[in-house]
């Protein structure tokens, strides 16, 4: 068996859209289904210790229950991705205004972002690897973004069970970019997620205020309920009493990646988390060029519809989402987000599936 890519009609978006899944397949039997919807990544099948499959992301079964929530569910998100303080946004001296969906500040893209757009595809495969290649134009204007973005997003299965995600963009004015993709994780394949082993390569992360936006500092995990640096599970502090987890109702921070020895690693690629799930054997690996991971356990889900008749609650998923720091357009000591004409914005991340030893 060489992988393979089959397409199937999802159905139809409240405006009469239509919604193609595709389904990704690798020699192993690893398969992911992602959909031209919001580029969803809408199930992944892994195989566990006694080689048996089960979808290891939460994802709806129908277009209407991914229209009716609101919590990203394997979306791609922009086109700044994570929260910009009030919305507000000051680019070459000009000032723009952007929607406040998140309370007071904006969220993943605004009132109707990537997450809700119908994206072009393009599938292709060989004997080793199956390529969906998505793309979008973000026009001048849309959500109050400057700039014409034209985006591409390759999500690529090859044979050694590795799921790559390329991000590329250009525009012809300056603007703000920050791409990710938002699944939520459950290596058991449901329940929630507490018991599952979590190590971040990060030896620090960025504190924010009660509406998630940073104070602007950078500060050591050491002697915190952040710090994962050494395997832990992901359970062990969630309920901590910690201010910080008080007000985000559990883990939902960006953590920073370490750079590691540029010598040593001359790709930019830079391991970024591993996850194991005990009793499945289970292991996930994530590598990213991002400079840092938004960590999220699923604090707000609450009842939502999910496959096979599930609902989806508080802490049956979590998100390691790739990514540039939440407000940096408004954080002159945070790395810059701006995107040039001429420019090109690339970012790659690598979700790696296999047993652990």
């Amino acid at each position: 068996m060489t992988t393979t890519i089959k397409q199937e009609h999802f159905g139809q978006t409240s405006q009469g859209e239509v919604v193609t899944r595709y389904t990704l397949t690798n020699a192993q039997g690893t398969e992911v289904s992602i959909l031209n919807l919001g580029g969803i990544i809408q199930s992944l099948k892994t195989v566990d210790k006694n080689g048996h499959f089960a979808d290891i992301v939460l994802g709806c079964d129908n277009v209407a229950d991914y229209e009716n929530q609101s919590a990203y569910l394997g979306a791609l998100c922009g086109r700044y991705a994570n929260r910009i303080r009030e919305g507000q946004l000051v680019i070459d001296g000009s000032h723009y205004q952007l929607a406040c969906n998140n309370g007071p500040n904006h969220l993943h893209g605004g009132d109707q972002g990537y997450n809700q757009r119908i994206w072009s595809v393009r599938a292709e495969h060989d004997n080793s690897e199956a390529r969906l290649t998505l793309r979008y134009q973000s026009r001048d204007g849309e959500e109050g973004y400057p700039g014409n973005l034209d985006i591409q997003v390759t999500y690529c299965l090859n044979s050694q069970n590795e799921l790559t995600v390329n991000y590329h963009a250009v525009t012809d004015k300056t603007t703000v970019v920050n791409l990710t993709n938002h699944s939520y994780f459950n290596l058991k394949g449901s329940g929630n997620c507490l018991e599952h082993e979590l190590q971040l390569f990060a030896d620090s992360f960025v504190p924010t205020n009660a509406s998630a936006i940073p104070f602007g500092d950078i500060k050591s995990v050491a002697g915190t309920p952040m710090d994962f640096r050494e395997p832990k599970v992901i359970g062990q502090d969630i309920d901590a009493d910690d201010q910080q987890l008080l007000q985000a109702r559990g883990y939902d921070h960006s953590w920073v990646v370490n750079q590691g020895d540029s010598l040593l690693k001359p790709s930019p690629l830079k391991q970024c988390a591993v996850v194991i799930e005990p009793e499945t054997g289970r292991r996930m690996t994530v590598k990213t060029t991002q400079p840092g991971v938004q960590f999220y356990t699923g604090n707000f889900l609450d009842g939502l519809s999910g496959k096979e008749g599930n609902r989806y609650n508080k802490r049956d998923g979590f998100c390691l989402e790739t990514q540039h720091f939440p407000d940096s357009p408004n954080q002159a000591d945070f790395p810059s987000t701006e995107l040039k004409p001429g420019e090109v914005y690339n970012h790659t991340t690598v979700f790696a599936f296999g047993l652990s030893s």
